[in-house]
């Protein structure tokens, strides 16, 4: 292993933020397939009022989401504590990268009976309307919405100026 393939390079809390483009024209395997190079994973916690990225997310693997078994209604997780998975993808613009497309799925977590429940078509969904530039949040409490807002500010505060007025009127003051 060379010195630049390290374990101990992994960086924690990081956005992906603009890689090679996946559509450069060479059409082989793969062309044409969505990119989630730009795409970041960010957990807003309401009950510990924090948020912070969790690429982990990414693959249904986040610390929030391991160690409990999915239940398809939200009423067999009457007690489940409140999550947002929340989909932020980067674009790059004239004034340089920005929060392109920013989508909230709600997560709800009861760690006393191992059990969670989270709509998985929903998820993906939102991932995709990230992906294409959408803000997706109106379904957010305002709490919630203004921990990411902070968290989105104080984490790349030229991104947060640079982003569209449309994100910046969905998350509050």
């Amino acid at each position: 292993m060379s010195a630049d393939q390290s374990p101990n390079k992994k960086k924690k809390n990081t956005f992906t933020i603009i890689k090679d483009d996946s559509t450069d024209g060479h059409g082989g395997y793969g062309g044409g397939a969505i990119s989630l190079e730009n795409m970041s994973s960010v957990i807003v916690d309401p009950n510990e009022n924090k948020a912070y990225v969790d690429m982990a997310a990414m693959h249904a693997r986040s610390e929030i989401e391991r160690r409990v078994k999915y239940l398809p209604n939200k009423e067999e997780v009457p007690n489940g504590k409140l999550y947002w998975i929340v989909w932020v993808n980067v674009e790059r613009g004239e004034h340089g990268p920005y929060y392109g497309g920013v989508a909230g799925s709600e997560l709800r977590v009861d760690r006393s009976i191992k059990r969670a429940y989270k709509s998985m078509p929903e998820h993906v969904t939102h991932m995709e309307k990230s992906l294409k530039g959408k803000i997706v949040v109106e379904h957010m409490d305002e709490h919630s919405k203004k921990l990411l807002k902070d968290f989105l500010v104080e984490f790349d505060e030229d991104m947060w100026n640079n982003s569209t007025e449309e994100l910046k009127t969905a998350l509050p003051e």
